[in-house]
Order: C-alpha cells, then sequence, then structure tokens
C-alpha cells in the first residue's frame, strides 16, 4: 500500500496525480480511513493544476499534429508546452519531481506546501487564464482550424452512453456527466464550478469542453488557495517500512474525475501489507472503443483530428 502510489503514477503519466488519488481513495474506503480537511483541499489543488498541464499537452500536440510544424502547428505547441513548463516548475517546489510525483499516500498526502508556494501558484494561474484568451483567438478566427475540426468524428449523445466512454468525450456529446458533481471525493462539494457541455459531439465540441474545463480548474484552484484549512497532511503517522501499513480486508471501486476522464481502481484488501488484487479502469482505454464508430468514411486526415480530440495516453492504454 506504501510502494503502489509511485506504480499507479506510470499508468497516465501525462497525469500522475489523479492515478494516484484514484488508488488512495479506494484503499481509505476499505480501511475508512479519515483525510484531514487540508490534505483533502491539498490533493484538489493538485488534481486541478495536473488537468490544466495535461490540457496543455492535448492542445499543443493536438495542433501541431494538425497544422505541421511548418503549418502553423508549432506556434500554438510551443505556447502551450511553456505554460506548461510553469506548472511543472510548480509541481517540482511541491513534490521535487516533475512527471510521476508519489504526492498522494494513503490517509492524505506526502508534502505540504513549501513557502511561498501558494502566492507563486496564484500569479502562475493568472498568466495560463490570460493565455488561454490568446490560444482562442488564434485558434476560433482560424478557417483552417474550424474546417479540420467542425463536423469531424461525431459522437452523438446515444453512442457515448452506449460505448461509455467519458471525461470530455461524453460531455462534448451533450451528457453532463463529470464524477467530481456526480460523486464528489475530496472535499469537491465545497467548491463552485460548472461541467461544461457541448451538443456537437465533434472535435469541435471536445475542444470547446476542454477550453472551458482550462477556466473552471483555475477557479477550483483559486477556491482552494482561499480556503485551505490549517491542520496535518495525514491522519497517519510516518511509515517506516511498506509493512507498516495494512487497511484490513474488504473490496471496493474508487473514482475520479481525470484529465481524459473516469480513472478508476477497484482493489481487494486480504489484511496483509499489500493489495490481493487490484483491476485498473484507464479512461484512454474506454474512450478509444469509439473509434471504429466513428473513423469509417473520413478521410485519412481527419483521423489524425480524431485521435488527438480523443487525447489518449497509451500508458493508460496498455497498462
Amino acid at each position: 500500500y506504501v510502494q503502489y502510489p509511485s506504480i499507479a503514477s506510470k499508468t497516465d503519466y501525462v497525469a500522475a496525480m489523479t492515478s494516484e488519488l484514484a488508488y488512495v481513495l479506494a484503499a481509505e474506503k476499505i480501511g475508512q480511513i479519515e483525510v484531514p480537511k487540508r490534505a483533502q483541499y491539498l490533493r484538489v489543488i493538485a488534481a486541478e493544476l495536473q488537468r490544466i498541464a495535461s490540457h496543455c499537452l492535448w492542445l499543443g500536440t493536438w495542433c501541431m499534429d494538425m497544422g505541421g510544424a511548418l503549418g502553423g502547428g508549432a506556434t500554438v505547441f510551443l505556447y502551450c508546452f511553456r505554460e506548461r513548463e510553469t506548472l511543472l516548475d510548480l509541481f517540482e517546489a511541491l513534490t521535487g519531481a516533475r512527471l510521476l510525483y508519489g504526492f498522494h499516500q494513503v490517509g492524505g498526502t506526502r508534502y505540504d506546501l513549501p513557502a511561498g508556494w501558494a502566492e507563486r501558484c496564484r500569479s502562475t494561474v493568472d498568466l495560463i487564464e490570460r493565455r488561454i484568451d490568446e490560444y482562442e483567438a488564434m485558434l476560433e478566427g482560424n478557417p483552417f482550424f474550424l474546417a479540420r475540426t467542425r463536423g469531424v468524428g461525431v459522437i452523438s449523445r446515444e453512442l457515448a452512453q452506449e460505448v461509455g466512454v467519458s471525461g470530455p468525450l461524453i460531455r462534448g456529446s451533450g451528457v453532463a456527466y463529470d464524477i467530481r458533481r456526480a460523486e464528489p471525493y475530496s472535499s469537491y462539494e465545497a467548491f463552485d464550478f460548472k461541467v461544461p457541455v457541448e451538443t456537437g459531439g465533434d472535435c469541435w465540441a471536445r475542444y470547446r469542453v476542454r477550453m472551458v474545463e482550462f477556466r473552471e480548474s483555475i477557479g477550483i484552484v483559486r477556491q482552494a488557495l482561499e480556503g485551505l484549512p490549517p491542520g496535518p497532511i495525514s491522519s497517519r503517522p510516518g511509515v517506516k517500512s511498506v509493512g507498516q501499513v495494512r487497511i484490513g480486508k474488504g473490496e471496493t471501486y474508487a473514482r475520479v474525475e481525470g484529465p481524459r476522464g473516469e480513472v478508476g481502481c477497484y482493489l481487494v484488501a486480504d489484511g496483509s501489507a499489500k493489495p490481493y488484487r487490484m483491476k485498473w479502469r484507464g479512461a484512454s482505454f474506454s474512450n478509444l472503443s469509439v473509434l471504429p464508430h466513428i473513423v469509417p468514411g473520413h478521410k485519412v486526415a481527419d483521423v489524425v483530428a480524431i485521435m488527438g480530440s480523443v487525447d489518449p495516453v497509451f500508458g493508460e492504454v496498455d497498462r
């Protein structure tokens, strides 16, 4: 139970905070472990910053794939990675790592905010919010971007529900479903945010959902920093050996809303220091199942736009 967060983070290595959180929530449910309120808020801050960083990578690489390095795609790519670097700097200051963090642990978080980190975080999200306006101005007035995304790769509302896609894919098809709202965890019920929904079901709709999510995540981070309560960051004492943590017996399923959709962990505990069984649900794996339904009939060039709008991470697919 102590070691696994570092393994969970490698499933979706673009959003490691999300994978870690799904695992520790499952372990805490079985062990009926109370997590301090401060740790819950820290988890929310980390998860939303991770969502912003993931969306930066998605937008930059998607535009590069569609526009090409010589066709204008490199511009958005470089801008998005510039902003993503500022977020990775924040993660490095918080955890000592830039990609795989080990931030979450059973019972809370491993690290508290270092001195000056909150102010640095506020200035970073303020900057990114202004940059999002620039991204939209560049893309939404570009006739080539509009032609590559509107009416391409349409997922109907019925198909989205039948296949079981989640995240921006199902919300881009007119279904207002977000686990943070439907089944709140880590005090998400305390935060004011809206669930963006588009009805077009195409690449453009999925793009618009994520662009609104940028701003909603920034708003959640601001609220969490403003309302961050004092107190401990973990309900468990420090662990000196991996065999010290035992959560009892039982089985459960815990899920979180990741940048790509539902990330779930089915966990079976037998009373020992390690899980008896675990099954991972990756959003990318489930979302890719819609491709055979929407790709046929399109040009080969459109497959690039469709795949990018799904935003798969193949570490989460292969596991």
